[in-house]
């Protein structure tokens, strides 16, 4: 973050100055995570679901934190600015931070957001245009009202791009973060089923993600899925720039082509242009992430060679999100059970029907798919069903919040004993050690309240 006088901060969020000198200079990061806090870090302590940051003050000054953002005072000599609200604070110090860098600097802030692919494409974004400038991109899922904030606070006078993830929490969430990040691009995904049971179904997701292509003004531009009708719908007053596999995207993929070692795809460039790229990246429905990646990139004045060479080094999107690990004994594990919506769901499963064409044998194992609501029995049930119509060899699926995938792969009625069902981990996990021969590929694919991921991690272990 920028350097900045604790008068300075008070300023910004509104704050009134209760302990410590108002010259007090912050010179580290901006944290809520008290364990994250160094020397002349800024501490927001946050109430939270669990626990109150109130509480860990004292463990903030002891690690070197300059101040601590507070909605109470806290017997403490650390100096302390009093708000109304912490984390309402924290946004508007970053829209304070950003303003303030752009008053001295060139700086552009993308802002993506969909229902699938953020982080992915925030992770493909970063590689390619770190080559160009110092860019700053958020960690892991840093994309809410806390993780955004935080994230954007890490930019300086000499971040020259700054890529934000813009998650959605309910109406009016997006406009919230594309209030304090203003991008100068904004993309939009897909539209899909993730987080449908929280927003009344699909319709009030895309008005929620049409939040942010709203926010763009004429000098922005919005970068939108052709494919996906319900962006094709988002209105917005932004230069309109378009991905996809459909003929008039800007941006354009044909040729597709998937093995274990990843996937490829003949990119098509604005004016005719057009290359080969090879992803390392596992996965047909990670192309359209790394279409909107180029699209950003070109429209950026990166040079398309540098875009082609960064996405062909990235060897994977995140940890847990279509991680491919080959074994020495000659079994592949895909892990992607960190998040997981009925459309990534099946996008995935795709992916490993399309892998076990070689001849390999496939297994997926299956958990629960959370925030689905009142449509979490009919999405569940249809993945079931979706596994045996891929022609998957096998499949495990754990956890009673799953249990409708196992039945509706049994009553599909083309399986016999192919689909099994466990209530633990433990139980799925030996079952699956025990089941594994050479040439297998298994899937294990889960939200991340299911913590399948950490069985997907095990299966990396090879058995005596």
């Amino acid at each position: 973050m920028i350097e900045l006088s604790l008068a300075e901060v008070a300023q910004a969020i509104n704050g009134t100055l209760l302990k410590g000198d108002e010259s007090v200079l912050i010179t580290g990061s901006v944290e809520t995570d008290s364990r994250l806090v160094k020397s002349g870090s800024l501490f927001f302590a946050r109430p939270g679901e669990v626990t109150d940051g109130h509480l860990f003050i004292g463990a903030a000054l002891e690690s070197g934190a300059a101040a601590a953002i507070v909605d109470h005072e806290v017997e403490s000599d650390i100096p302390q600015v009093l708000v109304a609200d912490v984390t309402a604070a924290l946004g508007k110090l970053a829209k304070y931070v950003l303003a303030r860098i752009r008053e001295k600097s060139d700086l552009k802030v993308i802002g993506i957001t969909g229902s699938n692919g953020k982080t992915t494409t925030k992770n493909m974004l970063r590689a390619i245009l770190s080559q160009v400038g110092s860019t700053i991109a958020p960690i892991e899922s840093y994309n809410n009202e806390v993780g955004a904030p935080i994230s954007i606070l890490k930019a300086d006078f000499a971040t020259k791009f700054l890529v934000v993830e813009l998650g959605a929490g309910g109406p009016g969430s997006i406009a919230y973060l594309t209030d304090i990040a203003k991008p100068n691009i904004g993309v939009v995904l897909k539209v899909g089923l993730a987080h449908v049971g929280e927003f009344g179904g699909i319709d009030g997701t895309a008005k929620i993600k049409g939040e942010l292509a709203s926010a763009l003004t004429a000098k922005d531009v919005f970068i939108g899925n052709a494919d996906d009708g319900y962006v094709r719908d988002m209105a917005t007053s932004a230069k309109q720039v378009w991905f996809g596999t459909a003929p008039d995207a800007s941006y354009r993929a044909t040729d597709l082509h998937l093995s274990i070692e990843g996937t490829n795809f003949e990119m098509h460039w604005p004016e005719g242009e057009s290359a080969r790229i090879n992803l390392q990246i596992l996965g047909e429905h990670h192309v359209m992430n790394a279409l909107a990646a180029c699209a950003v990139a070109d429209q950026l004045d990166v040079p398309r060679e540098v875009t082609v060479a960064a996405l062909e080094a990235l060897p994977l999107a995140e940890r847990w999100r279509m991680q491919l690990t080959n074994r020495p004994d000659d079994i592949a594990i895909i892990n992607d059970a960190y998040n997981a919506s009925p459309d990534s769901t099946k996008a995935a499963l795709q992916t490993l029907a399309q892998l076990g064409k070689s001849g390999r044998r496939t297994i997926a194992v299956l958990g629960e798919m959370a925030e689905l609501g009142q449509f979490s029995r009919e999405q569940h049930d249809a993945i079931g069903r979706i596994v045996v119509r891929l022609n998957i060899d096998q499949l495990v699926v754990v956890g009673e919040g799953a249990k409708l995938i196992h039945m509706g792969a049994e009553q599909e009625g083309s399986w016999g004993g192919e689909s099994k069902y466990f209530d633990s981990i433990d139980e799925a996990l030996a079952y699956v050690r025990g089941m594994l021969v050479a040439g297998d590929i298994v899937l294990v694919k889960s939200s991340k309240s299911a913590n399948l991921r950490y069985l997907g991690d095990d299966l990396l272990e090879v058995q005596p």
